[in-house]
């Protein structure tokens, strides 16, 4: 069965960090490049960042480039995002997704002071 278990959110400070994890299993971690994306309240998904199968290459949405850092540990098949000097407008439910189209349920990320 695969899985794929988003963990790390929380209420944050704006200016705060997190860092996000999302543990899979059930299928070959190293073999897909995998993608975190996020739904804030009443609005549709927002693709956030994207990292290849080895880690060697990243891409971020222009909206957090430079606040938040895609990255992976294929030995213990997880994906992390690290997010940092976050704002209110990055509250949203995020989610983490493999190129092979499995996704996991969410983690809430809330940036409020």
């Amino acid at each position: 069965e695969v899985q794929l278990v988003a963990s790390g959110g929380s209420l944050v400070q704006p200016g705060g960090s997190l860092r996000l994890s999302c543990e899979v299993s059930g299928f070959t971690f190293s073999t897909y490049a995998m993608t975190w994306v996020r739904q804030a309240p009443r609005k549709g998904f927002e693709w956030v960042s994207g990292i290849n199968r080895s880690g060697g290459t990243t891409a971020y949405a222009d909206s957090v480039k430079d606040r938040f850092t895609i990255s992976r540990d294929n030995a213990k098949s997880t994906l992390y995002l690290q997010m940092n000097s976050l704002k209110s407008e990055d509250t949203a439910v995020y989610y983490c997704g493999s190129q092979g189209g499995s996704w996991g349920r969410g983690t809430q990320v809330t940036v409020s002071s």
